[in-house]
């Protein structure tokens, strides 16, 4: 494939170069479950669930692989809180972040590790480090020693002097160096260990994914993903501590999405601007959150705005009513494949620069505009013009639905539902229009058709007759 992706750690554009032809595997940070997703954690999502569809549309086997951090200070905070296991409440979000990811048609992934089944690897992988004297215990505490390791730094490009380890503040009066960062911490009273070589104690957040990554996909995986929030210290560490253990490459590419804004902020559970994403699934519907989500290039900022978010639902809306349209004209005649060649090239071409969504998305419209084009040839019967409307609906749903996954066939199957409970109630006033036109009583007439279309039906007025269908 022609894949070029933005690498975070040469930043610049790169040729997508998989260890093993046809065969792809990804990482991808997942949750801290302590909290419900929000919007931000819905684009890190779409991202790397786009990736994933695309690098599948092109014919790779991909192995999808994202943890979830099930032990955590923020869910040992929520537990003592509400007064139950810590266990409990990981395993309360756990499952509310898959529902939400299923809502968002996002696919599940191959592997979904969990932190606390994963001690042994992060055991063996501190030990590697302390026996190459890269890593000291202290009174149970485990620390990295960063400038052991001489690529400190490589993947944020700061000066190492320059650099603070974030909220990494355990042990900070027994480090040797400020810029330690704990790979294992001590038992604290009343918080959930487990028995380790130094110690009972709980793992750092780091050592998780450096564990996890290599277990699931081995030494030099293809792709990492997350957020650009992640760059430093979290993605910095688990290149420093593979590294530093093993040698060679941790991951091949880094990729990383921009935030999500609100307003001038990120939006983030800490500062308690966020939306509930299962929220935004209910209120916006799939397709028009993930438009929304790919109008922005994955690598710039995104601002949760609901004028953007109102152009999505009436982009989808376009799509899907051409699909409609060329369902009824075209759905029972061969595809003249030809027809959709140049917007498969321009889509596919825009996904293989560095995943320009936007681009893509543009590519869909172009299709649309075609098919639009050709849609009263195909109505009157025009075989010609029916293939060819036929092939870019079947196009459109290969990559709006099989790439984007903008679930445009099942916005038309849920419209079709309500289109038969509401036939005859519109049927009805269709009637009672036809006769008010009929008798010149254009205000009546237009009376009935703004209040269908205030309960969301659409009434196109045509020589053969009025056609209607729910928005």
């Amino acid at each position: 494939m022609s894949l070029v992706l933005y690498d975070t750690l040469r930043r610049e554009k790169v040729p997508f170069e998989p260890r093993d032809a046809g065969r792809v595997s990804v990482y991808v940070c997942g949750p801290t479950v302590q909290a419900d997703a929000h919007v931000g954690h819905g684009r890190l999502a779409v991202v790397t669930d786009v990736l994933r569809r695309h690098l599948r549309h092109a014919g790779n086997e991909v192995t999808f692989v994202q943890n979830v951090t099930d032990i955590d200070d923020k869910i040992i905070l929520r537990a003592r809180r509400e007064k139950v296991d810590p266990a409990v409440v990981a395993t309360r979000y756990t499952r509310a972040w898959n529902r939400t990811m299923d809502a968002l048609d996002v696919l599940a992934p191959d592997v979904q590790p969990l932190a606390t089944a994963h001690l042994l690897e992060m055991h063996a992988l501190i030990q590697e480090l302390i026996d190459q004297d890269k890593a000291y215990a202290v009174d149970g505490d485990v620390f990295f020693r960063v400038r052991s390791f001489e690529g400190y730094g490589k993947l944020s490009r700061r000066p190492i002097d320059d650099m603070q380890q974030g909220d990494d503040v355990v042990g900070a009066d027994r480090k040797e160096d400020p810029l330690d960062f704990a790979m294992w911490k001590s038992a604290k009273p009343g918080e959930p260990s487990w028995p380790s070589p130094w110690g009972d104690g709980r793992p750092g957040w780091h050592i998780e994914c450096s564990a996890m990554a290599v277990r699931h996909l081995g030494s030099g995986f293809d792709i990492h993903c997350g957020g650009l929030d992640l760059v430093f210290p979290h993605h910095e560490n688990e290149i420093a501590q593979h590294e530093a253990a093993h040698g060679g490459v941790f991951a091949r590419h880094w990729v990383h999405n921009g935030m999500v804004r609100m307003g001038e902020e990120k939006m983030s559970k800490s500062i308690g601007n966020v939306v509930s994403l299962h929220d935004a699934v209910e209120e916006w519907g799939v397709g028009p959150l993930r438009l929304w989500y790919l109008s922005a290039h994955h690598r710039s900022p995104l601002t949760f705005d609901t004028e953007r978010l109102r152009d999505a639902a009436a982009s989808h809306q376009r799509l899907t009513t051409f699909l409609r349209s060329a369902r009824r004209a075209a759905d029972d005649v061969s595809a003249d494949e030809q027809a959709a060649r140049p917007h498969l090239d321009a889509f596919t071409a825009a996904m293989d620069d560095d995943l320009n969504a936007p681009q893509a998305v543009a590519a869909l419209h172009e299709l649309v505009s075609t098919g639009n084009e050709r849609l009263p040839a195909a109505e009157r019967g025009d075989e010609t013009a029916r293939a060819q409307v036929a092939s870019l609906a079947e196009a459109l749903v290969t990559l709006g639905d099989g790439v984007f996954a903008l679930g445009l066939e099942a916005a038309l199957a849920d419209a079709a539902g309500l289109e038969r409970q509401l036939a005859p109630l519109v049927e009805q006033l269709l009637d009672q229009r036809r006769n008010a036109r009929g008798d010149r009583d254009f205000a009546t007439a237009d009376r009935i058709r703004d209040q269908l279309a205030a309960a969301g039906v659409v009434v196109e007025d045509r020589p053969d007759g009025p056609r209607w269908y729910v928005s």
